[in-house]
């Protein structure tokens, strides 16, 4: 008898054990966890395909409840009702947006919901039912619907035009056809057109140069120090490499198919470093490290470089110079200037010329630094 009334015990313990899990798991489907929570039904006006009983609900993608129940309106058969449970702190108002998002992988549906603004005001229930929040449109559609969608649309828009796109081929197979009949006449005209617009292959302008000063007469003495030759300053009009010709009545243009090698600033300062050394001085810089430290700078300005076309032709160098100590102070100033004339407004003639009067300038120059120094 003892040992029957254990069995029987232990059978009924059991049994507790099995209908108190299955009345827990019941309890959690039908009030929706263990927590409060607040209800409510949604309205899709579009199938929900994969929703289940279980899917979670978020809000601004944190999750706050889950899927209750779906239920089918006989009386509206397209659309779907699905009832949730959330967290009642879950800021649900007026203009909160309703739809559904794929997670995964696999592509898992949850509802979605997106917060309104704060002013906005919460959404109350009437006659003691969960208050109904309305989808967006297609909000339960996914992307292989939506893409079969749109295949069936074009599918029907071709269908429809087929004879105007069998005609539309037709006709770009005619015009290829008499483009390549018509091919020679064709490059004509593009070559035609090409040219017309300023195209086609650019015709590349000749690069002159300026010769440095090589003849000296014997230099009294060569300085010790060391000096520096900046940049020349000069105005925008000749910060370019474009050879400058001036008009008689004093309008400026430049010659199209000639230039310098460089801007004329830079080549000026080239040459004159060149001149410095052709006659002896050798401890000249154009442009020397941060660290070295000249005892005196010679500083140019350039006043003019350009060929006049008037009565006579000149190539009109200016030149100001001055020489400056390491302390800043001014040691001498001077201005060179030479005009030479021209044999024609050709680009080798008009190089060649402004090409000798600077020589003569630069000359000078070198001349009277050396003695200054």
């Amino acid at each position: 008898m003892e040992n029957r009334a254990r069995y029987a015990l232990i059978g009924a313990f059991l049994l507790a054990v099995i209908g108190a899990g299955f009345t827990f798991v019941y309890w959690l489907n039908t009030a929706g966890g263990l927590g409060q929570r607040t209800h409510y039904r949604i309205a899709f006006d579009s199938p929900i395909s994969g929703l289940l009983r279980g899917s979670a609900v978020l809000f601004n993608g944190v999750r706050v409840g889950e899927v209750t129940a779906l239920l089918l309106d006989p009386a509206k058969p397209e659309s779907v009702t699905a009832a949730i449970a959330i967290d009642p702190g879950a800021p649900v108002r007026a203009d909160t947006r309703v739809g559904i998002e794929f997670q995964g992988l696999t592509g898992a549906p949850v509802v979605s919901l997106v917060g309104g603004l704060a002013t906005s005001p919460p959404v109350s229930s009437t006659a003691g039912e969960p208050v109904l929040l309305i989808a967006e449109k297609n909000a339960g559609q996914g992307m292989g619907q939506a893409a079969r969608d749109v295949l069936r649309r074009i599918d029907t828009v071709v269908a429809e035009n087929a004879e105007p796109l069998r005609s539309l081929i037709g006709n770009i197979d005619k015009f290829s056809g008499a483009l390549a009949r018509n091919s020679d006449r064709v490059d004509g005209i593009l070559a035609g057109l090409e040219r017309l617009t300023g195209g086609g292959t650019k015709v590349q302008p000749h690069v002159y140069d300026l010769v440095t000063a090589r003849t000296f007469p014997p230099l009294p003495k060569i300085p010790t120090g060391q000096l520096s030759v900046p940049e020349p300053a000069t105005l925008s009009l000749y910060e370019t490499e474009k050879i400058l010709v001036r008009a008689a009545e004093g309008d400026g243009t430049t010659l199209d198919r000639g230039q310098w090698p460089d801007v004329l600033p830079k080549v000026l300062q080239a040459r004159i470093v060149q001149s410095f050394e052709n006659a002896g001085y050798l401890r000249v810089l154009g442009r020397g490290p941060d660290t070295v430290k000249a005892d005196y700078q010679l500083l140019t300005e350039l006043r003019s470089f350009q060929v006049s076309a008037g009565n006579g032709s000149n190539a009109d160098v200016e030149l100001g110079a001055r020489i400056v100590d390491a302390n800043g102070r001014i040691i001498e100033t001077r201005v060179f200037r030479k005009t030479v004339p021209s044999k024609s407004l050709e680009g080798r003639d008009i190089a060649a010329a402004l090409g000798e009067a600077f020589t003569q300038v630069v000359t000078e120059l070198v001349l009277w630094t050396c003695a200054a120094l």
